[in-house]
């Protein structure tokens, strides 16, 4: 053997690079496809746990008065029974709530919901508020699916 040895050259080559960059950029690319989802997931977890806080608001203030429901109104006049169920429920995300007659037309949106008085649910994803007791609500809000918003319909 010569004194003087060829010695091999070090590093990566450009295929070996190229492998990396490859599944570097598919590791990114579901972490921002999930990432939205979790979102979404989140915020709908936020709504229904608000409608949660609205139904044991409405139950409250139909306690307080001696079980008759509350009065027809929205939550933006100042001392209506809306504003008192809003402001018992401690809100964040839903800005406006409504109550209404079982007749009543007004559509939930993602920052309002709706009471519908003398109404019950027929599933839980449906707009349809049949006729029920007097003592019956349904609540109406709204959560994110993808490529838009479904009606979601708690009973009170």
């Amino acid at each position: 053997m010569s004194k003087h040895q060829i010695k091999k050259a070090s590093g990566f080559t450009i295929i070996e690079v190229l492998i990396v960059l490859a599944i570097a950029g598919l590791i990114m690319l579901v972490v921002f496809l999930a990432v939205p989802n979790l979102q979404r997931s989140q915020r709908n977890n936020a709504y229904r746990n608000e409608a949660v806080s609205l139904i044991g608001a409405y139950n409250e203030i139909a306690s307080n008065n001696n079980g008759a429901v509350p009065a027809a109104s929205v939550s933006s006049t100042a001392g209506s029974d809306a504003a008192n169920i809003k402001s018992a429920a401690n809100l964040r995300n839903i800005t406006l709530l409504t109550v209404e007659a079982q007749a009543g037309t007004t559509a939930p949106t993602l920052t309002s919901a709706v009471f519908r008085t003398g109404a019950k649910c027929t599933a839980a994803n449906s707009a349809t508020t049949p006729v029920g007791s007097t003592r019956q609500a349904a609540l109406l809000f709204m959560v994110e699916i993808a490529g838009g918003s479904q009606v979601q319909c708690q009973a009170a």
